[in-house]
């Protein structure tokens, strides 16, 4: 089964703004790869996928963080939930860890 990928638009912004900076091609290819993992597995071992306690989607939905990038500094994460509707995840940020 997979999923369709929905973006908010900071995610949108977020996603443009790595793609312009020359300097993070290579952040950009793990985010692109951890991106196609979602659309497939959001449980993908790779991505180690876990509920992001401290966040809640617009409708009180469970965020879940993914790694783009592990054990980097300032290693890339990709904020989401499931849904609207069946067989959808979206994405709400695309960022560095603090």
């Amino acid at each position: 089964m997979s999923f369709k990928l929905e973006f908010t638009n900071e995610a949108v912004s977020q996603l443009e703004a790595l793609a312009k900076n020359k300097s993070l091609a290579k952040r950009l290819k793990a985010v692109r790869k951890a991106l196609g993992y979602l659309e497939i597995n959001p449980r993908h071992p790779g991505l180690n996928t876990h509920k992001f306690s401290s966040l809640q989607g617009p409708a009180g939905e469970d965020i879940f963080e993914a790694y783009a990038e592990n054990r980097t500094p300032a290693a890339y994460r990709i904020f989401w939930f499931y849904g609207p509707g069946k067989n959808a995840v979206t994405i709400t940020a695309i960022t560095a860890h603090p």
